[in-house]
């Protein structure tokens, strides 16, 4: 008669946990992991023995694994948790400050009060432009699925748009593809999904926020900016309508003497679409180093929502139209305040940021 695999399972167990039991640091514990509880560990391999077993024999000595694989696991996050909260309160320990010595010598240096950026500033002018526009203001995750990322907005893999990004790709072990979003749009999708599930038609918000692309820096780029996007989904809506848009915002962010126009372009996302540009406000339009002697500074894209978005995310393309756009809050400070070269937005020097305060 073959011996059972499982003969020696409890103390194969108690060996286990006693492992378990005596890792002293998280390292050690994500280490020691895979040969614990992970597909090549000891009650992994286990299980595929159970194979040569008669079926009567192998159902009763599943259950036994099992019952060990969840003591094991069980052990393993409690002793995961204990290692955390003892790393955390050993970090605060080592931040905890001498409150007798801090204000001893906090007199020094005289404390000055601090300002928003000129970023966020910027971005809270944008909103209330646009609130006063009648949008809403919404937010997304900065960590976004490749779905919501691309393939909703109508950009498929392999498709040459993906090139223009060059991603940055985030490993969370995920079966699916994760990337830091590269634009605000895919907040654009979050919200017709909820739309359409909450049966909340129309929309009209905006979605400022951080994305991250690996642009070399110069004088109108940087790898970590800022945008603020637009969306309108309702009936009737024509390119007139986001035309208008355009134009308004123009008007009350720059100032009447500041001039724009469309150019057209193709996005992905959009049909027909095109790029949105302004009178350079460096050297009213007589051309230099930021604008590249041609007058005139591309903020961002727009257009009307392509039919095949609105498909993705469920929402009937014959009743509803829409439009998108999106600009660069960093690029609206560069200009709103003839910065020429927008590389100082990240250079921390307190001369320039002091002239924003």
């Amino acid at each position: 008669m073959t011996p059972s695999p499982l003969a020696d399972l409890s103390a194969q167990t108690s060996e286990l946990l006693s492992t378990i039991a005596s890792l002293a640091t998280l390292d050690e514990l994500t280490e020691a992991e895979p040969r614990l509880t992970g597909k090549r560990s000891l009650l992994s391999t286990l299980q595929k023995s159970l194979g040569s077993l008669e079926p009567n024999a192998r159902k009763d000595a599943g259950a036994l694994l099992q019952e060990a694989r969840r003591e094991v696991q069980a052990a393993f996050e409690a002793r995961r948790s204990t290692l955390a909260a003892a790393a955390r309160a050993e970090s605060l320990e080592a931040d905890r400050l001498d409150l007798g010595d801090v204000v001893t010598n906090s007199v020094r240096w005289p404390v000055r009060a601090g300002h928003p950026g000129l970023v966020a500033s910027t971005q809270r002018e944008l909103e209330d432009v646009f609130v006063g526009m009648g949008f809403t203001v919404a937010d997304g995750p900065e960590v976004e699925s490749d779905w919501y990322n691309f393939e909703a907005l109508n950009i498929p893999p392999a498709h040459p748009a993906r090139g223009l990004w060059d991603t940055f790709y985030v490993d969370l072990g995920e079966p699916e593809t994760v990337v830091l979003r590269t634009h605000t749009s895919p907040t654009q999708v979050h919200l017709m999904e909820e739309a359409v599930a909450k049966g909340s038609l129309p929309i009209h918000s905006v979605m400022p926020g951080r994305c991250f692309r690996r642009d070399t820096p110069d004088a109108r780029h940087l790898a970590t900016f800022h945008q603020i996007e637009g969306l309108v989904v309702d009936r009737g809506i024509a390119f007139a309508d986001l035309a208008g848009v355009i134009e308004t915002f123009t008007r009350a962010y720059f100032g009447p003497d500041i001039a724009s126009r469309l150019r057209p372009a193709f996005f992905p996302f959009t049909e027909p679409s095109a790029e949105f540009e302004v009178t350079c406000t460096i050297c009213r339009g007589e051309g230099c180093r930021t604008c590249s002697q041609t007058g005139w500074i591309e903020l961002g894209g727009c257009g009307m929502l392509d039919p095949a978005v609105l498909s993705a995310v469920g929402i009937d393309g014959d009743e509803w139209s829409g439009f998108a756009f999106g600009f660069g809050i960093d690029r609206c400070a560069q200009m709103r305040h003839q910065i020429p070269d927008m590389r100082a937005l990240i250079d921390n020097d307190t001369r320039f940021l002091e002239q924003f305060s």
